[in-house]
């Protein structure tokens, strides 16, 4: 008996909720919402041992009606992101997270790609929300749900890129290391400090001030509304975007095999017919229905959106920089100014990997312009030609325009969050 390809989609689809609708009802308690404390329903008259009270969760509620700012890094993959990731890393009263998502993705999703069907992409959002909200409240203990194999007796060494967060590389998470390791790469930070201990690094979230996650796994800000409007959290979302063109270069040289395609087109001048063109274009299209949203300005965002071009901070890395943080009303500290002056500077090929940071920040932003076909270029500046006028990126009419560093493919914008 065969089965239609519907039928066969539905299954699948089936599948991935019983499995998330699983993880929801075993841990359960994680999404319990505890009243505000009040002498109604809190008193210290009342029975603290009787287990079901929502009461019982007060402590949780009580750190989550602090004043700590949550900072969501809203991107896309090879926009600059981890270079924005740093900028928060680096704060000494800053608890970050890269990419904790990661672990939704391949455990809902498992063969999830960069061209990501819009019917994926969606199904991922509700879990990826709690989370979210779980890991802003310092739960990290809700993560095991999707790391595979579950950590044993909260310990694990599969965390996605663990040694990315200097938070997780520092004591209490890691024993004190010595003066010679103060600057650890992402490699040795895993080899020194060993297995990750996620109540250590529980303790150590409720000991930062502010907790700040990146991901590149959250199509758009209206997908984040629920997150934003939830007083308890006091979220603040900063979108980084970036030329398109930029973004496509950039990708096809980290893919390789992923993007092998656009690379025998760029190499032939010859464009495959069976290219997959939505790695391209659903960039421009989530860029600009979430810009379209944050640029309209509506109530829920008000103080808590700010747009940000790579390309600006790649120009003027220590100006912007004071700006997101002016932004989010948190001191920018004497570290993140130290970091910004060594690693905007520098030759790419300091960096140990593809994701590294150290770079001149400037030449980086351009970079893309020597690396496409013209042809390519074009096919781009057509296609995407909505985002990049929104965004304020100037097409390059002949590929001598395009090659002329002189010729400024960014306009002067000021992107004024909203407040």
């Amino acid at each position: 008996m065969q089965c239609s390809w519907k039928a066969v989609l539905l299954l699948a689809l089936a599948s991935i909720a019983i499995q998330y609708t699983a993880i929801r009802t075993f841990t359960a308690k994680s999404f319990h919402s505890c009243p505000i404390p009040s002498p109604v329903n809190c008193s210290l008259s009342q029975d603290t041992d009787a287990p079901d009270r929502l009461c019982d969760e007060s402590p949780t509620l009580a750190y989550n009606l602090s004043r700590k700012t949550h900072v969501l890094i809203l991107a896309t993959t090879r926009s600059g992101s981890s270079f924005v990731g740093q900028l928060f890393n680096q704060h000494f009263d800053v608890f970050y997270l890269f990419e904790p998502l990661y672990h939704v993705q391949y455990t809902l999703i498992p063969k999830l790609t960069q061209s990501k069907s819009t019917m994926d992409r969606r199904v991922m959002l509700g879990a990826s929300r709690d989370l979210l909200r779980s890991l802003y409240d310092c739960d990290l203990y809700f993560l095991e749900n999707y790391i595979k194999p579950q950590p044993v007796n909260h310990t694990t060494d599969r965390l996605f890129r663990r040694g990315a967060s200097k938070a997780l590389c520092s004591p209490p998470v890691c024993e004190p290391l010595g003066a010679a390791d103060l600057h650890l790469e992402e490699g040795d930070c895993v080899k020194k400090c060993g297995t990750l201990n996620l109540t250590l690094a529980t303790e150590s979230c409720r000991e930062h001030g502010h907790v700040a996650i990146k991901t590149v796994r959250v199509p758009e800000v209206s997908d984040l509304r629920a997150l934003v409007e939830d007083p308890r959290l006091n979220l603040k979302v900063i979108q980084l975007v970036r030329d398109p063109r930029g973004i496509l270069a950039s990708r096809s040289e980290t893919f390789r095999d992923t993007y092998r395609l656009w690379r025998i087109w760029d190499g032939t001048g010859r464009k495959p017919y069976n290219l997959d063109v939505t790695q391209l274009t659903t960039v421009c299209e989530d860029f600009w229905n979430s810009v379209s949203t944050g640029l309209n300005r509506p109530p829920w965002l008000k103080g808590k959106y700010m747009l940000v071009r790579y390309e600006d901070l790649a120009r003027n890395p220590m100006k912007k920089t004071e700006e997101i943080y002016d932004f989010l009303g948190i001191p920018m500290d004497s570290n993140v100014e130290r970091w910004i002056q060594n690693n905007t500077r520098g030759d790419r090929s300091s960096s140990k990997h593809k994701y590294g940071t150290v770079r001149n920040s400037a030449a980086t932003a351009e970079k893309w312009r020597f690396r496409l076909s013209y042809e390519i270029v074009a096919f781009t500046q057509h296609a995407c030609q909505q985002v990049l006028a929104q965004l304020g990126y100037k097409t390059a009419g002949s590929e001598e325009e395009l090659k002329n560093l002189s010729i400024s493919l960014v306009e002067e914008r000021d992107f004024l969050p909203f407040s």
